[in-house]
């Protein structure tokens, strides 16, 4: 696989030029375009009255200017993608040195009474979701935040094959992700979901034909009244016969045609991120049937919304006065392109939900794919059966920069507890976010940051982080038993990896200590697994009388008059304390 900043640095110099050449172009075209103006211009005053020539000339300048006009508009869609492209390159760039803190910090996506989400840093700033966001769509960002929220330890295996085989596609996400970021939506998914079940059609099967017969009666009228076989008045009177019939529909189109308006550049966003999964090739498994799930017998999905797209832009004409009154008095086109677009709510409602949903499955599989072709170094974890032991080698913080990061093994047996001791600083919290953010990115199916990882799959619920609450009148003691409680009831039910820091830091020393020991001792006795961080030495006794439970501590140490982390994890219990030396060093006490 190419090393990722080299594929960056080489695609912003390859499409800096070919902006810059296109911008050339765009140029050339525009001119073109005036001088095409001019020359009619001129040519057609100087021809005026000889009027065979007139015509012509007329003509030729019109075709001309549509035609350039066309391909600058074609040309301009090119120019915006390479620079939506180069953009994106700069910005993987920008995120590898650690300046990632301007980008969506998922914070719609808390949520406090989560298994782990608020604990770990799964979302805010700095959070693993904030790095890892690449999605362009809103549905996207939801589905990425609920798979990391999920604790969805079944098919790991198949989410590592698409994970894996999405990284080598890194020029098919960056065209994937560059094509959605350039359409701006004003309406959310689930919005126009929403509308498409309710909508009730009120326009009856005859319209189908009824455009057509008004359409064919408007040029016979017109052939009648040149051939002086009707007045030409009647051309007129039939304008009002035409109205007349749009006019009784007039205050529902306007409503379809309000909602139709805001869905649009939706729709063709999808349409266009349709046609990228529809003619791309996958080879896992889940890939491909997320890819089945969006195919027709008779049309491509992205075709069809295209459809809708095109008949919606067409009745978006009817804000042009003179299409209104002529469009709708001849041709009835209001009525004829709100049929169409009714037929088609009818026919697919039920249909675009799956669309939109695989839609969002790529978007928030992108970001996937495009971390792991970024993290080549990472590993994706060995799946062993549920009740075996997790065993994983220099396991690191896959945010912590890596010539700061130290790595430890860790290994654990099921049904094993760990009481975890140290110094403040000394990285007991890291380490339990480090083992955290293990599970949660094993689970997903992601490669995580360690040499090797022979995991168990576990469901996860931590406890590291609790507050008071003035709003529900709970003390922060109370807040803390609570989610306690809710661990609890959870292993009564499923079995989980459990961890926790510090817990029932609201009470006296001596309760704390009673309080802490009968909690474990009840996690133990229902055949939990996980790791407790602590202060109290005492709570490390259990390890002689309970086989399950062992102690690991991380260390402090002063030499020379300075504090000395290893951030080490280390088998035993914590002898060295800093607070008192902190105190002092400080000049506090």
């Amino acid at each position: 696989m190419t090393d990722s900043n080299s594929f960056y640095k080489a695609n912003i110099t390859k499409y800096k030029a070919e902006v810059s050449s296109l911008y050339k172009t765009l140029t050339s075209y525009s001119f073109a375009r005036l001088l095409v103006f001019v020359a009619t211009s001129i040519g057609c005053y100087f021809t005026f009255g000889n009027w065979p020539l007139f015509i012509v000339l007329l003509l030729v300048g019109i075709v001309l200017f549509i035609y350039l006009l066309s391909k600058h508009t074609d040309l301009k869609k090119i120019y915006n993608l390479k620079k939506a492209l180069v953009v994106i390159n700069e910005d993987e760039i920008k995120i590898a040195s650690g300046d990632f803190f301007d980008k969506n910090e998922g914070l719609q996506f808390h949520d406090p009474n989560h298994n782990y989400a608020l604990d770990i840093d799964l979302f805010g700033r700095g959070s693993f979701f904030q790095f890892i966001d690449r999605t362009s769509i809103e549905a996207g960002k939801l589905q990425l935040a609920n798979a990391l929220k999920a604790n969805n330890i079944k098919d790991i295996q198949s989410r590592q094959e698409a994970i894996q085989e999405l990284a080598l596609k890194a020029n098919w996400r960056q065209q994937f992700q560059a094509t959605s970021s350039l359409i701006k939506v004003e309406a959310k998914a689930e919005t126009i979901l929403s509308f498409l079940k309710t909508h009730q059609s009120f326009l009856s099967k005859w319209f189908k034909w009824l455009p057509l017969i008004i359409t064919a009666s408007t040029f016979i009228i017109i052939g009648l009244a040149i051939a002086k076989l009707i007045p030409a008045i009647m051309i007129g009177y039939w304008l009002f016969v035409g109205l007349f019939i749009t006019g009784r529909y007039v205050k529902k189109i306007g409503s379809l045609s309000s909602n139709t308006d805001r869905m649009r550049d939706t729709f063709r966003q999808y349409a266009l991120l349709l046609n990228a999964i529809e003619t791309e090739t996958f080879g896992s498994t889940l890939l491909q049937e997320k890819q089945a799930q969006i195919k027709l017998k008779e049309k491509k999905a992205s075709q069809i919304l295209t459809e809708l797209s095109k008949a919606m832009d067409a009745l978006d004409n009817r804000n042009n006065l003179i299409s209104a009154i002529f469009g709708n008095g001849y041709f009835l086109t209001d009525l004829k392109h709100t049929y169409t677009i009714e037929k088609w709510i009818e026919q697919y409602k039920s249909t675009v939900d799956n669309w939109f949903e695989v839609v969002s499955f790529f978007d928030a599989y992108n970001s996937f794919g495009n971390y792991a072709f970024n993290h080549q170094m990472y590993i994706y974890p060995k799946i062993v059966d549920e009740n075996s032991n997790t065993k994983i080698k220099q396991l690191g913080h896959p945010l912590l920069k890596t010539e700061k990061r130290i790595d430890n093994d860790f290994e654990i047996n099921n049904q094993q507890f760990f009481i975890i001791t140290g110094a403040n600083m000394a990285g007991k919290s890291t380490f339990l976010r480090t083992v955290s953010l293990h599970i949660v990115m094993a689970n997903v199916g992601l490669p995580v940051c360690a040499t090797s990882s022979v995991y168990s799959p576990v469901k996860l619920i931590t406890s590291m982080r609790t507050s008071d609450s003035l709003t529900d009148d709970s003390s922060y003691f109370f807040s803390e038993l609570t989610r306690l409680k809710y661990i609890v009831d959870a292993i009564k039910k499923d079995s989980y990896f459990i961890i926790l820091d510090e817990i029932l830091k609201g009470t006296n020393s001596t309760d704390k200590a009673i309080g802490s020991r009968k909690f474990v001792e009840k996690l133990v006795a229902s055949y939990a697994t996980g790791i407790i961080a602590t202060h109290d030495l005492s709570l490390c006794e259990i390890e002689t009388e309970l086989e399950e439970i062992k102690n690991y501590y991380f260390d402090a140490q002063i030499i020379e008059d300075e504090l000395y982390f290893d951030y080490t994890f280390k088998k035993g219990v914590c002898q060295n304390m800093n607070a008192s030396f902190l105190l002092k060093k400080m000049e506090i006490v």
